[in-house]
């Protein structure tokens, strides 16, 4: 097989980083193009060429000269197992029961704890609305439903413990399970989530960023740090406020042409 040509296009940002930590630990090169979100490049032409949805991450595989161009960070990590991950390092071979327990919790992070931790982002740091009613709503409907999908992976958890003895959510090592839904766990305390209140996700979070590879791919990544600091979260909040109001601008141009 050819040498790996894959370039990533990402941000710092819990969808990007599941990509980084899978190339690391897969011991894969790479090259990485920096797409601000902040700057709103991601819908600039040229990225949206890659990526139509104008989303962070997208992938361009251009081993042995034919070219690929993903996007989604699930469809993402399933391609990188499925082309690059012969010895199953992250994941499990097809038609095993473990294969597709890996996709239902991929799915399941796509589908929710992702959308569902967004929203209550939003809604806690970033909402443009002015009424306090709208807000106190969101993060109410949102904080409550990912703390419901927190329990949901600390139950995991609990049952991989009694009767895997595995530490991970699916099997007995590590998988792309894991690296879909850690990123958005280590936001745990800035969307106002107590990591101490899910013992066995606390601890889950703690191992699975300290492993080789695993902890490369999260370098830059200080969302746990910030989310832990009243005076970092505060600047954070600002920051990110002022290009999602933009956004939301832009968005509201689109929609009355």
């Amino acid at each position: 097989m050819s040498s790996p040509d894959l370039t990533l296009y990402t941000d710092t940002a819990p969808n990007g980083v599941k990509i980084t930590m899978a190339l690391e630990y897969l011991g894969l090169p790479y090259k990485t193009v920096t797409v601000s979100i902040s700057k709103l490049e991601q819908k600039e032409p040229w990225f949206l060429e890659i990526n139509p949805n104008g989303r962070i991450p997208a992938l361009v595989d251009n081993t042995g000269g034919k070219q690929k161009k993903l996007m989604e960070s699930g469809a993402i990590l399933l391609y990188l197992a499925d082309k690059y991950d012969p010895e199953y390092k992250l994941s499990y071979p097809a038609g095993s029961d473990e294969y597709y327990e890996v996709l239902e919790w991929l799915f399941w992070q796509v589908g929710g704890l992702g959308p569902m931790q967004g929203q209550t982002l939003h809604f806690l740091h970033y909402c443009v609305s002015k009424s306090p009613e709208v807000r106190s709503y969101g993060v109410a409907r949102y904080q409550n439903e990912t703390r419901r999908l927190f329990t949901v992976l600390e139950s995991r958890l609990a049952l991989q413990k009694s009767t895997k003895s595995s530490p991970f959510l699916v099997g007995d090592h590590l998988s792309v399970a894991d690296l879909a839904c850690l990123g958005w766990v280590l936001a745990d305390n800035f969307a106002g989530i107590a990591s101490e209140d899910y013992p066995l996700l606390n601890e889950w979070q703690d191992m699975v960023s300290g492993l080789e590879g695993v902890k490369k791919g999260l370098e830059g990544y200080g969302i746990k740090k910030v989310g832990q600091d009243p005076e970092l979260t505060k600047i954070a909040s600002e920051y990110n406020s002022k290009w999602i109001k933009i956004q939301f601008e832009e968005q509201l141009k689109l929609g009355q042409k």
